[in-house]
C-alpha cells in the first residue's frame, strides 16, 4: 500500500437505487357536463415501429374503475403492442401518437420522472410468460418488494410483511417468498406476477395473456382470482387473450382487434354469442360450445393469416379473408359504427351502411 493512501479509495461503492415519488391516485374530476372522467381513456392511439409496421391504428377505448375490458384477436393483430403502449414500454424509435389518459392525465406526454412514478403505482402490467418476466437469480419476495421500495410506499420491514400478505392474497403461502422462480410451478409463477402487479395498490392492471400455457384447472383458478381482486379493490382491468371464451366469461366488455384496429366492441357475452363483424363471428365459431355436438365435431375456422402490418391491403383490411366481402370492401375502409345499443362494429353490413348495400343489390 502506498503511504498516505486512503483505504476507502479501494472500496467498491454499491450502486444507489434512487426512489421515485409515490404516485397518489388522481380522483376523477367531473367534466363540463358533470360526468366523471374514465379511469382509462384511449383516444386515436397509433403505434408505428421503426421498421414502418403500423401495429396499432386509431384505437379508441375507455374503461371505468371496477370494469373489466377484454381485448381479443389472433397473433399479430396488435394486442400486446397496445398493452405496452399504455405505459410507454415499447422499444426506442417506436412512434406513438394519440392520447392515453389515465385518471385524466396523458401518459404519452408525461416527463420521465412522472412516468416512473405512475408505473406500478398508478398502473401495472402482468406480462405474458411469467418465467421470462421474473429474475431467475432473485427470490420472488425481493422481486415483489422492489416496486414498494422504489416508490417508497413501505419501509423494508413493512415491505417484507406486505409481501407475505400479497402472496396469501393470491393463494400462495407467505413462506414461498424465499423461493426462486424455477422452484415454482407455472400457475404459482403467474400468481407471483399478479401479486407484484398489486404491490403498490394501482388503480389499473393490464394483464397480457395471464393464462397462456396453463392447464384448464389452473386457468380457472387464475381467472377467478383476477375477478375477485377487481371486485374487492375496485380496480380497472384490461385483459388480453386469444381465447374469446375466456374473455366472455371474465370481462364486462370485449373489443376485437384485427390488423391493429378495433373492428368490434360491446358487452362481452353479446360479442361472443352473436358477433356483428365477420371476423368476430369467425373467432367465436372457432371455439366448440359445450352441449352443442355440431360445433364440437365441426368447429369453424378461418383460412389465411392476418396481414403484414408493414404491407396492409387496401380498403377493409379483412376483405381478403372475409366470406361476405363486397366489391366496395376492397376500396373503402370501414369505420366503427353503431350496430345496436352499446355495440360498435366496422363492417359494411352493419348499421346504416347495411341498408344502403341492400338497396344497391
Amino acid at each position: 500500500m502506498v503511504p498516505g493512501a486512503s483505504r476507502t479509495g479501494h472500496r467498491r461503492r454499491r450502486p444507489r437505487v434512487h426512489p421515485v415519488r409515490t404516485h397518489h391516485r388522481i380522483r376523477t374530476q367531473p367534466q363540463a357536463g358533470g360526468d366523471p372522467l374514465s379511469l382509462l381513456d384511449i383516444r386515436n392511439l397509433e403505434v408505428t415501429y421503426a421498421s414502418g409496421a403500423a401495429a396499432v391504428r386509431g384505437v379508441d377505448l375507455s374503461l371505468e374503475a371496477g370494469q373489466k375490458l377484454g381485448i381479443a384477436g389472433e397473433s399479430g393483430c396488435g394486442k400486446s403492442t397496445l398493452a405496452l403502449a399504455l405505459l410507454r414500454l415499447l422499444p426506442a424509435g417506436t412512434r406513438i401518437t394519440g392520447e392515453v389518459l389515465l385518471d385524466g392525465e396523458d401518459v404519452l406526454t408525461m416527463k420521465w420522472g412522472r412516468l416512473r412514478a405512475v408505473r406500478w403505482a398508478g398502473a401495472s402490467i402482468v406480462f405474458q410468460g411469467a418465467m421470462h418476466s421474473l429474475n431467475a437469480v432473485h427470490r420472488i419476495g425481493d422481486q415483489i418488494a422492489e416496486p414498494m421500495l422504489i416508490h417508497r410506499t413501505a419501509t423494508p420491514t413493512a415491505a417484507k410483511k406486505r409481501v407475505g400478505e400479497l402472496l396469501e392474497q393470491v393463494g400462495l403461502p407467505a413462506a414461498r417468498a424465499q423461493a426462486y422462480p424455477h422452484e415454482l410451478s407455472g400457475g404459482q409463477r403467474q400468481r407471483v406476477m399478479i401479486a407484484m402487479a398489486l404491490a403498490c395498490d394501482p388503480s389499473l392492471i393490464v394483464a397480457d395473456e395471464p393464462t397462456t400455457a396453463l392447464d384448464v384447472m389452473i386457468q380457472a383458478q387464475i381467472l377467478r382470482l383476477i375477478e375477485q381482486l377487481v371486485s374487492d379493490k375496485g380496480l380497472g382491468l384490461v385483459m388480453i387473450s386469444h381465447d374469446l371464451a375466456v374473455l366472455a366469461d371474465t370481462c364486462d366488455r370485449l373489443a376485437v382487434m384485427y390488423a391493429g384496429r378495433v373492428v368490434e366492441e360491446g358487452p362481452a357475452s353479446q360479442v361472443y354469442e352473436d358477433a356483428e363483424h365477420p371476423y368476430g363471428k369467425a373467432l367465436s365459431g372457432a371455439f366448440p360450445r359445450i352441449g352443442d355436438p355440431a360445433s364440437r365435431r365441426a368447429p369453424r375456422g378461418l383460412a389465411g393469416d392476418p396481414p403484414d402490418p408493414s404491407a396492409l391491403p387496401g380498403g377493409c383490411t379483412f376483405h381478403p379473408r372475409c366470406p361476405v366481402a363486397l366489391d366496395i370492401c376492397a376500396t373503402e375502409d370501414q369505420e366503427l359504427r353503431s350496430a345496436s345499443p352499446g355495440r360498435r362494429a366496422a363492417c359494411v353490413h352493419v348499421g346504416a351502411s347495411a341498408a344502403v348495400v341492400e338497396q344497391t343489390r
